[in-house]
């Protein structure tokens, strides 16, 4: 429907910003562009930049304790489990550097090490769908605050629950999985209030861009705390900032406009205009027609496949780095890390020209997920292949990894974000499903791959970049043929859909 500028205004409860409209403006969409809110000082900008220090900190939770782990094991229980290949030439010489050994050193074989890193997700698995159906029910806000402070807080623990032995601390890790499994769902949830539908990439983007960051940045920099202090200060520094961001998410944040006590009205009536014919008021889950709808599956397809190259690479890149292109310790953490800074850069500006495609030039929404998640998902394949293929050149294998990863942040304007588009009120409910799935890669994904790598020849690792690939062209396949850009009639009250 198209409204002039007029019309807009006369909508609203409060005056136009002068006596009569310009007669030369072309009538526009009530959420286009040239009627949106200011951006800067924004309530839904702070949502977003306030979420994008929360999935840092959630990340920088989740990955620390991959490196810190390197100095809780006493050295001469892996010294039998090196599986290093001399494949390759050593890349260069080891660096010096003052190590502090004042922590305490534990004889977990691989094995052990194995379960510890993957208890994580027996307990993430668990939260996503009854997190996004609480969160779709009592808001956003607390669910994921709280999510991410409990983490914290068991994070806190983890020193001592490693002297109470492997048991102990898989458990820790497992409740800490339990406490980050409701934060996506959630977060989703509180956009479904809060994002006009033509700034949906824009806003998301950014909030899950932190997860990306906090890669970046707790990688190197656990490592720097365990060679200058010890790795029990990894988990105090990473849950004492987990704890500081609680307390102002806590003060800063509302789960809708309607409760953000400094929205301005102009903005408030801004958000709620534009989702005016996308949200339903129907108080029960449509679970039939939605565990139904071959959209929502395109979305889990698609999800399932992005995760198994994305955790495969998260949890054995520095294995790759380290034991087959045999890059030092010091360079290793660096260079794991420069893949996901790439990805987090791509994230940001892809949402930027995802929004602008839909509001500057008319591309539809399902046009430009579908364009965005072929983009995000077939672009890794093919650069993934590529590094399994050129040996031991350092500088391509580095490069083409890096380009990998980075390719994949457009999927942060494609699948990731097509929940809002199909049923806005019931986001949260869905990603719960569909992280669901995609948690299962996580959880066997890197064992497959150890399994088909027993001797870390570079034959055996093109056989596990291969499978990674395959699986993501036919994610995006998948998602290219069934996924839609529009919301579903089983998702709003009425039935009738909304198309933007």
């Amino acid at each position: 429907m198209e409204f002039s500028r007029q019309e807009y205004w006369s909508e609203l409860p409060f005056p136009p910003p002068g006596d009569l409209p310009n007669p030369g403006i072309k009538p526009v969409s009530a959420v286009s562009p040239e009627l949106a809110a200011p951006v800067c000082c924004s309530a839904r900008y702070n949502l977003a930049f306030l979420s994008f220090f929360g999935f840092f900190v959630l990340y920088s939770l989740r990955v620390n304790l991959s490196v810190a782990l390197v100095d809780m094991v006493d050295s001469n229980t892996t010294a039998k489990d090196n599986r290093t290949s001399y494949e390759c030439a050593e890349h260069s010489a080891p660096i010096k550097v003052l190590h502090n050994q004042t922590g305490k050193k534990y004889r977990w074989d691989a094995e052990t090490q194995g379960w510890i890193l993957g208890s994580f997700f027996y307990g993430y698995i668990i939260t996503q769908i009854p997190g996004g159906y609480v969160a779709s029910r009592s808001g956003g806000k607390l669910l994921l605050g709280f999510g991410i402070f409990a983490t914290a807080i068991f994070t806190l623990f983890t020193p001592l629950a490693a002297d109470f032995g492997v048991g102990a601390l898989v458990a820790l890790r497992a409740l800490e999985g339990l406490g980050e499994g409701v934060t996506y769902p959630a977060m989703h949830a509180m956009w479904s209030s809060w994002a006009p539908p033509l700034e949906r990439s824009k806003l998301l983007s950014i909030s899950y861009a932190g997860a990306q960051l906090g890669t970046v940045v707790s990688l190197p920099l656990s490592g720097v705390i365990c060679y200058y202090m010890n790795w029990t200060y990894v988990f105090y520094f990473f849950g004492i900032v987990g704890i500081i961001w609680f307390i102002l998410w806590i003060c800063l944040v509302s789960d809708t406009p309607e409760t953000h006590k400094t929205i301005t009205p102009y903005e408030k009536e801004y958000i709620l205009s534009s989702l005016k014919n996308q949200l339903s008021s129907q108080k029960s889950v449509p679970w039939i027609p939605m565990l139904k709808s071959l959209p929502l599956w395109a979305i889990v397809v698609a999800h399932f496949s992005y995760n198994w190259t994305f955790y495969t690479l998260l949890t054995l890149l520095p294995t790759y780095m380290k034991e087959v292109l045999r890059f030092n310790i010091q360079e290793n953490g660096f260079l794991s890390a420069v893949p996901y800074l790439g990805c987090w850069l791509c994230m940001i500006l892809s949402g930027q020209a995802a929004d602008n495609l839909r509001a500057r030039w008319n591309f539809s929404t399902l046009w430009v997920r579908r364009v965005f998640s072929l983009i995000g998902m077939i672009g890794p394949a093919i650069f993934l292949v590529a590094a399994g293929f050129i040996g031991c050149d350092y500088s391509l294998a580095v490069a083409f990894l890096t380009i990998s990863t980075t390719l994949g942040g457009f999927c942060s304007s494609g699948f990731s974000i097509n929940h809002l588009d199909i049923a806005p009120s019931y986001a949260g409910i869905l990603l719960g499903i569909t992280n669901t799935f995609a948690t299962i890669p996580g959880m066997i994904g890197p064992i497959i791959a150890r399994s088909l790598t027993p001797e870390n020849t570079i034959g055996e690792w093109q056989t596990v970049f291969c499978i990674a690939a395959a699986i993501n062209v036919f994610g995006a396949i998948f998602f290219t043929l069934f996924a839609k850009g529009e919301v579903q009639n089983w998702a709003i009250s009425d039935h009738q859909g909304h198309r933007n």
